[in-house]
């Protein structure tokens, strides 16, 4: 019995160091790939469609924290009597909340944390570009973080508690979306 749990434990510990490897790559390339994109495409823009991106950056980690949230509160009942019923959605849905804790650290963590440091490089930029646009002399950057910070702990505040109360219906519209990109 305790050669099994022994076994068992080190299969446990082996994935969870291939689960950090995983992540770490894909977070190391998304990361790279959206702060060039995000920086070089803001020294182009002006400050109102800066700004605006900067606001997309912040919706988009909020939004992936709820659905982060969501798998981690759903319940399989629901799906199973969809799936019962052939709904294609209904597996993918049982599949995401069957992998709560990768879906939950990919959605919340990974793409969440991207998003928190995109905003703050953003915002950097972009209170640069509104110091040279208005000819202000003093720095901005204090406040400008300090919003962006707000905007996103409030809107994740907001967000988890949508989250958790309506985590079905967002799991099942998430499942909808994804079963749209997956092969019979």
């Amino acid at each position: 019995m305790k050669n099994k749990q022994e076994k068992k434990g080190k299969n446990a510990k082996g994935e969870a160091i291939k689960w950090f490897f995983i992540v770490f790559i894909i977070t190391f390339i998304l990361s790279m790939t959206f702060s060039y994109i995000s920086t070089t495409s803001i020294n182009a823009l002006d400050v109102i469609p800066a700004l605006i991106v900067l606001i997309v950056v912040i919706l988009v980690g909020v939004f992936f924290d709820i659905i982060g949230v969501a798998v981690t509160c759903a319940t399989e009942e629901d799906f199973h009597a969809m799936a019962s019923k052939k709904v294609k959605s209904a597996k993918t849905a049982l599949r995401l909340i069957r992998s709560a804790p990768k879906v939950s650290n990919i959605c919340a963590d990974v793409i969440g944390d991207i998003c928190g440091v995109l905003s703050g490089a953003i915002s950097a930029m972009l209170t640069l570009k509104i110091t040279a646009s208005f000819g202000l002399d003093y720095n901005i950057q204090f406040i400008m973080s300090a919003l962006v910070a707000s905007l996103t702990v409030g809107g994740k505040a907001l967000g988890k508690n949508f989250a958790k109360t309506q985590c079905n219906k967002i799991i099942a519209v998430v499942a909808k979306v994804l079963s749209i990109f997956e092969r019979n």
